[in-house]
């Protein structure tokens, strides 16, 4: 169908309006095809948006109905003037100044909730895995101070002495130094962005292109050092994947070490509901965000971004479709080289060792400096 036809199926389907057999239909759809998911999904939040449009116009309204049945400077002049007359305003007036202050109420509560002030206390419970401790962050930069001063007097770069200030997993799109990882990781001031392989090696590395909705960056490795990698073993999955398949990731959790987590995906859908992620039974930490989310044949199905912590194990990551979504983004003077990802996949029939030992090769350490 044309874009008009499918905007009208969607209005239908939200609204309710489709028969049980069309809505089947469309579920099937929709869960096969990850670009009509997400017109589903912003359709919805423009949706939502008219509706609080509305409804704060009509909020308005009425208090400009209220505010002119009452005579503001009357009442302070009489409250000035004749402090007695309090109790006798209050009778005459109780019922009007009662509807307006819970009026008043209501408005301060619906701009606190959609401002996300009610959200942001409840983002205890859900954290980005990136570092970000103010008194590690002090100790960090104290520590990059006098590091970068002893690597002037001896001519070496710093980044070969000192910790980045914040660090995170990565992973290749292509054999020619493009990488993928979340956008928080690599996101606010930042002098500059090294990745690590998994052999310990360095390499500088530029952002190309982020996508914050998405939490996605695209990464370029622009080091005069780094060769051009094998093909990739994996391919990345635009479909979306059924639940309780079997999943693992491979991050940088701890260290210059890779970490295997192994778990289930447990739910199409992130925290809250977020239909951007996947929530999978992975206990994660942080320096695995951005680490692929593979599957039992070896493809890429996400890309790891959080965890919830009130709930043991329960983890979440952007799905590939809105990775597809970024690269076809990408401006094209952005980029140095070709991007585009691999469609052929050597890791389907292996052994879960077997797959590791081929994608921990592709798997690199983020790290930032500030």
């Amino acid at each position: 169908m044309d874009n008009i036809q499918l905007t009208e199926a969607i209005e239908r389907y939200l609204n309710g309006e489709m028969t049980g057999e069309e809505r089947d239909r469309f579920n099937r759809f929709r869960k096969e095809n990850a670009d009509v998911d997400s017109k589903i999904a912003e359709h919805q939040h423009f949706a939502g948006l008219l509706k609080q449009y509305r409804e704060r116009l009509e909020l308005e309204n009425r208090l400009n109905a209220i505010h002119n049945e009452i005579d503001v400077h009357a009442l302070v002049e009489e409250m000035t003037v004749h402090p007695s007359w309090i109790v006798q305003l209050w009778r005459n007036h109780h019922s009007k100044m009662s509807v307006a202050a819970s009026i008043t109420i209501f408005a301060v509560l619906t701009t606190m909730f959609f401002s996300g002030y009610f959200s942001n206390r409840n983002q205890a419970h859900y954290l980005e895995l990136r570092q970000q401790i103010e008194a590690v962050k002090k100790s960090n930069d104290n520590l990059n101070k006098k590091t970068n001063a002893i690597a002037r007097q001896i001519g070496n770069r710093p980044r070969l002495l000192s910790p980045g200030n914040y660090r995170g997993s990565g992973f290749a799109l292509s054999s020619n130094g493009y990488l993928v990882t979340n956008y928080h990781v690599v996101s606010g001031k930042y002098d500059s962005l090294y990745v690590t392989d998994a052999s310990g090696e360095s390499f500088k590395a530029k952002l190309v292109y982020a996508e914050p909705q998405y939490d996605v960056a695209i990464l370029k490795i622009v080091d005069d050092n780094f060769e051009n990698l094998p093909a990739l073993p994996y391919s990345f999955k635009k479909a979306k994947t059924d639940l309780g398949e079997d999943v693992y990731t491979l991050g940088y959790p701890e260290g210059d070490s890779p970490v295997v987590g192994q778990g289930y995906l447990s739910s199409a859908n992130g925290y809250q509901g977020d239909s951007l992620k996947y929530r999978v039974s992975i206990p994660v930490n942080p320096g695995n965000s951005g680490g692929p989310l593979l599957n039992s044949n070896g493809n890429v199905i996400g890309i790891v971004s959080g965890k919830q912590t009130e709930t043991e194990g329960a983890s979440y990551a952007v799905k590939t479709g809105y990775l597809f979504k970024a690269i076809q983004n990408v401006p094209l003077d952005s980029l140095t080289s070709k991007l585009s990802l691999n469609n052929k996949n050597t890791l389907s029939g292996l052994s879960r060792v077997q797959q590791i030992k081929k994608v921990q090769n592709y798997v690199f350490q983020v790290k930032v400096y500030n």
